[in-house]
């Protein structure tokens, strides 16, 4: 296992074979590839939300593929019971005894596609896996395999047979992003990599060796952060609790979320410091997803997106230096 820290530029060329790597298999806009990688670096869980077809799943196993991880897809289903996520003990006649068999959640990288189709109390026993890295069954607490990394993806226009997350998960996600359709070229670009091999899905080369996605993940720990921009940090999270169109804002939680998240952003841009435009990358996937919007502003259809950037535009950027001192 890799135990030296890289330099920030080192972790910086890293992080672009990485997105290389999965861009050769699925087409998407880079800014989304690097929102999932940030989340990664920062230790934290992705929301992937948007229509069947596509390639959340292809991307979710692009990502585990080209990071070096193992990978486990469950498909999330109103039948599905916490058990058949975090694995059970099973009774062998022979041996008279009672073994484990994890469930498909003892992964690095685990995908749980279409997860608000489950019930509450199922996505409960997810909860705790992404919150603590550890499951419980009965009553025995078992770990996780390090790195845990979430990727969940629900439908957002069909409601039938689907159980919203509550504010209390949906807040454990790092950060939440929607693939949209690609572009012209980009559909065209599909159709002739399709053209060109014999399999459905293409391949992704790994590029990361053992260990690396943790060592990668102590990096953003490293990056300096100015004063100012601890308190241009706050000020963006504050500010989205005295929006007239939002009910409750952003938690103390999401405010760490979002400096977190940032340094990771200055981590894959190859900087050993934190800017204001670091923050501003990342504000709408690492806040959006945590608002929740008065009555007025929902039959308004008032869009989070819009909320957070007008927060933004309203709150003073604070000008660092380039570099921090020595």
């Amino acid at each position: 296992m890799t135990t030296d820290t890289p330099s920030a530029s080192e972790a910086g060329e890293r992080c672009e074979a990485v997105l290389d790597a999965i861009e050769g298999a699925v087409i998407v806009r880079r800014e989304f590839l690097e929102t999932v990688l940030v989340g990664v670096l920062a230790r934290g869980h992705v929301l992937l939300e948007d229509v069947p077809g596509t390639g959340k799943t292809l991307t979710a196993q692009s990502v585990s593929k080209a990071l070096g991880l193992s990978f486990s897809r469950i498909q999330f289903t109103p039948d599905l019971l916490p058990a058949d996520i975090t694995g059970t003990n099973v009774f062998h006649e022979n041996e008279g005894d009672f073994e484990f068999q994890p469930g498909p959640i003892f992964a690095n990288v685990v995908l749980a596609d279409e997860i608000n189709r489950a019930p509450p109390k199922t996505q409960a026993a997810l909860l705790e896996a992404m919150a603590e890295g550890q499951v419980t069954v009965e009553g025995e607490t078992r770990e996780l395999p390090e790195p845990f990394i979430v990727i969940a993806t629900q439908n957002p226009v069909e409601s039938e047979g689907t159980f919203p997350l509550p504010e209390a998960q949906v807040d454990r996600f790092a950060v939440k992003d929607s693939m949209g359709y690609p572009e012209r070229d980009g559909e065209i670009e599909l159709l002739r990599r399709r053209a060109g091999r014999t399999e459905q899905v293409p391949s992704v080369e790994r590029v990361l060796d053992d260990g690396m996605v943790e060592t990668l993940q102590h990096v953003p720990e490293e990056v300096h952060a100015d004063p100012d921009l601890l308190d241009y940090v706050a000020d963006v999270a504050r500010a989205t609790r005295e929006d007239r169109r939002v009910e409750v804002g952003v938690s103390p939680r999401g405010t760490q979320r979002l400096f977190e998240i940032s340094r990771a952003h200055a981590t894959l841009r190859s900087r050993e410091f934190l800017t204001p435009d670091d923050v501003k990358a990342v504000a709408e996937p690492a806040l959006a997803h945590r608002l929740v919007l008065t009555p007025e502003a929902q039959v308004d259809g008032v869009d989070k997106a819009v909320v957070i950037a007008d927060v933004l535009d309203s709150v003073e950027v604070p000008t660092v230096d380039a570099a921090p001192e020595a």
